[in-house]
């Protein structure tokens, strides 16, 4: 799973290279945004936590070894027998997310 989370990944740093993307203008920032940002981001974080914390009670801890069904043998199973149609959709989707990118960056050849 993690060679091909890893895979795509490569994948879509190669659609952004595609794109060809300029130079971004820079744009100085408001004096509202330097003024609030941070402590909003903190109070937003705060917020975060506590609903986080309150949502979901402490749990049983984890007792380790005492799963045993996370082999790659299981997974691949899963992934090609449970999970096959979302595994198939979730390919094709990305894979029309990528020639879209191309045709969104392909240039006009004079």
């Amino acid at each position: 799973m993690i060679v091909y989370a890893g895979a795509i990944m490569v994948l879509f740093v190669f659609v952004i290279m595609l794109l060809n993307a300029g130079a971004e203008s820079k744009h100085g920032r408001s004096l509202v945004a330097q003024l609030l940002g941070a402590p909003l981001l903190i109070a937003l974080l705060g917020l975060l936590a506590y609903f986080v914390q309150r949502l979901y009670p402490r749990s049983v801890s984890v007792h380790f070894g005492g799963f045993t069904h996370g082999t790659p043998l299981d997974i691949g199973r899963a992934l090609f027998t449970t999970y096959l149609l979302p595994f198939e959709v979730t390919s094709i989707l990305i894979l029309i997310a990528i020639v879209g990118a191309i045709v969104l960056a392909w240039k006009e050849m004079d």
